[in-house]
């Protein structure tokens, strides 16, 4: 098929390319000439494993093109996806504008029947608003369809190439069986022959992705409450995660205690269902709920330091962080929890040495010069502690003789709970992790 693809970001560019792995014809669009010269010389915009050489290769093949002729891009593709942000508008909405400006500029440049698709993450009736405003300029026939993606950041060529389902939300047959036909070889199940793709109408489909992601969100933010409860307990959360996890009807996954979640989509799309469900005045105890309880424990390591230091002033204490990024395999910082915990240790007078190895630039952008950045063991050098913020797989099993020597004492704060309490013991590090049950004096500022 021939596709246009607009918004060469995190969901438009791995989009773009998984479907020109599979043989589609790809234009990728973007109003920034500097981002699309980049793009055609192999330059990412985005760190995202297995990504870089999957474009490049397409490029070479011909079959993925970047371009910031929209109008020819448009006229030479039968579905048109719309994958520009929409940023938080200042009030928890959505802004908009971009997908909006962008259905202006399809409608201008319809040459025939097209499949106009919302890839981006959309309130319920933003369909309804594409559409009129592609009204105002379309002399030929389209349809508009919502595609939410469900991509994970470290994992998302994977998720695209096999994904759990598919969701189509289409009022029109029509433009259903075309969307069914792009998506038919990446969701065939090859054991059962199954299709994983579900379609549905408009409607339904935008409402799914803000359903799934504020339940994962509310899954995160309960693991955390409890973990919180084992602190105070004396309880480790690791055997209570086990007895939640291996009851079917809860599942394993999203059960890991530590310091929030973070990133471009949970926040977001939690705060936009809230107003969603505000501007229908419909009442969501429960979904309010959620960014609060994870805006308290994106602190919650800070107050284990606190405790630990028992009154003591921080002011001039050095700490040595690993990881800033908001999770592993990504360099995105929107909304890590990093940012809060580093700020509230800067504002008490600590010297932070960062490392992380593939998000000091994004960091930069966050923090300046407030803090040092450097490499994963020099910034042990003389610290009084090490906090772990980030679980990147070269921090899970590091020398612990080496980082001993550096650090001023045998003192972790592990955010993330990647280390196991009874190995910390016999290296003789003294361990705080979250809902290990040994942090029962920093109650106080719970």
């Amino acid at each position: 098929m021939k596709l246009t693809v607009v918004g060469t970001g995190y969901v438009g560019l791995v989009a773009g390319t998984c479907f020109a792995e599979y043989g589609n014809q790809v234009h990728c669009v973007d109003i920034d000439e500097s981002k699309i010269e980049r793009l055609k010389q192999g330059i990412m915009p985005i760190y995202e494993p297995g990504l870089s050489e999957m474009v490049i290769r397409n490029h070479e093949r011909g079959r993925l093109h970047f371009t910031t002729d929209l109008a020819d891009a448009v006229q030479k593709s039968t579905i048109i996806f719309i994958a520009v942000g929409t940023p938080d508008g200042g009030d928890g909405r959505p802004d908009l504008r971009y997908v909006l400006q962008v259905a202006e500029d399809v409608g201008r440049h319809l040459n025939s029947y097209k499949v106009i698709v919302n890839k981006s993450t959309v309130p319920v009736g933003t369909a309804t608003r594409v559409r009129q405003a592609i009204e105002q300029y379309a002399k030929h026939e389209f349809d508009v369809v919502s595609n939410p993606e469900f991509l994970r950041e470290g994992r998302a060529v994977g998720d695209f190439m096999h994904p759990e389902r598919v969701i189509i939300g289409a009022d029109s047959e029509r433009a259903a069986g075309l969307m069914t036909e792009l998506y038919s070889p990446f969701a065939q199940d090859t054991d059962s022959h199954d299709s994983r793709i579900l379609t549905m109408n408009v409607r339904s489909a935008e409402l799914t992705k803000y359903a799934c992601n504020a339940f994962l969100a509310l899954k995160v933010s309960f693991a955390n409450e409890i973990a919180n409860l084992c602190d105070l307990m004396g309880a480790d959360y690791q055997h209570v995660k086990l007895g939640m996890g291996t009851d079917s009807r809860i599942g394993r996954k999203f059960l890991n205690a530590g310091i929030g979640y973070g990133g471009s989509c949970f926040p977001k799309d939690v705060r936009a269902l809230v107003h969603l469900a505000e501007d229908i005045n419909y009442d969501a105890p429960l979904i309010q709920e959620i960014e609060n309880t994870n805006d308290r424990q994106k602190l919650r390591l800070v107050d284990i330091i606190r405790g630990h230091y028992a009154g003591e002033s921080l002011k001039g204490k050095t700490f040595a962080v690993w990881g800033l990024a908001f999770k592993a395999g990504t360099d995105d910082m929107r909304d890590a929890p990093s940012i809060a915990i580093v700020k509230a240790l800067l504002a008490e007078g600590v010297r932070i040495k960062a490392s992380d190895p593939v998000a000091k630039e994004t960091a930069q952008v966050e923090f300046g010069d407030s803090i040092e950045y450097t490499e994963m063991y020099d910034a042990l050098n003389d610290a009084d502690a090490l906090l772990v913020l980030t679980e990147w797989p070269m921090y899970l099993e590091p020398d612990f003789d080496s980082m001993r020597a550096k650090l001023k004492q045998p003192l972790i704060f592990d955010g993330r709970n990647i280390y196991n309490r009874a190995a910390m013991d016999r290296l003789n590090f003294q361990y705080y992790s979250i809902g290990s049950g040994n942090n029962v004096k920093s109650a106080a500022g719970l």
